[in-house]
């Protein structure tokens, strides 16, 4: 295949940055999206051109850097999909491809396709783990939890942190993310001794970070390669009233 492409180029954080156009040639239908772009970075590289830079790791849609908008779309066209599992069969001959960053207050473009994503991270660090004290491992049947419960948190986990829900939203709202790491823990035994203080914690920590307010718009489920849905942003709201509905003060 043939193809045209408008990639975003920046070269940091405080560049303009723009779309630059690229020509993709003998492009197989059976290369992932990453693999196109590597064979284009490698014809501009023996041309001596400055390459495309993305970020990626894994390449199995587990760890969610990848972050790319591909025609407007968080991943791509395919629904459920991680831009590294999205094959070029997805595209046709001379098809034109928009590549660009997530765009979002709170992710600063660091160069081209990459982006600053950290502020997922400090979300995380603000309370979502559970605190235990150390000490021989529990007999795994002492704590029963309901299929339904462990079910909905497996779910919940299923969250890789791609960010692809704050580029869909309109208000660059984290709360899907959030939601679904508030919502894992809070479902589990282990989880609910701290579910009030972890809620409002990340809660916080996502608003200091410069993220939008949910206002229900469902994009962020629509592109969401794992499916999360936006069920868990009524958990996270309901524990949050129930922690401060609980707090004294």
């Amino acid at each position: 295949m043939e193809l045209t492409l408008y990639v975003w180029k920046q070269k940091g954080p405080q560049d303009k940055g723009g779309l630059q156009q690229y020509s993709a040639n003998a492009v197989s239908r059976d290369m992932s999206f990453l693999e196109m772009l590597d064979q284009v970075n490698e014809e501009l590289i023996k041309e001596g051109k400055d390459p495309i830079a993305f970020d990626h790791d894994c390449r199995e849609g587990i760890c969610g850097m990848c972050s790319q908008v591909i025609n407007g779309v968080p991943h791509g066209p395919q629904e459920r999909t991680t831009v590294c599992q999205l094959h070029m069969r997805n595209f046709k001959d001379g098809d034109i491809i928009y590549i660009e960053p997530w765009k979002a207050r709170a992710f600063p473009v660091l160069r081209d396709l990459i982006t600053d994503r950290s502020a997922l991270d400090r979300i995380i660090q603000a309370g979502g783990y559970v605190s235990v004290h150390t000490g021989g491992v529990p007999e795994a049947n002492a704590v029963l939890v309901p299929r339904q419960d462990a079910e909905t948190a497996m779910d919940a986990a299923g969250c890789i942190g791609c960010g692809a829900c704050v580029a869909a939203c309109p208000n660059g709202s984290a709360m899907l993310f959030t939601a679904a790491k508030v919502s894992h823990l809070a479902l589990l035994p282990q989880g609910r001794v701290e579910a009030g203080q972890r809620v409002c914690v990340m809660t916080d920590a996502m608003l200091k970070e410069g993220f939008g307010n949910c206002s229900n718009h469902y994009e962020c489920q629509a592109v969401c390669p794992k499916g999360i849905k936006v069920r868990f942003i009524a958990k996270l709201n309901r524990e949050y009233i129930r922690a401060l509905s609980a707090d004294p003060g």
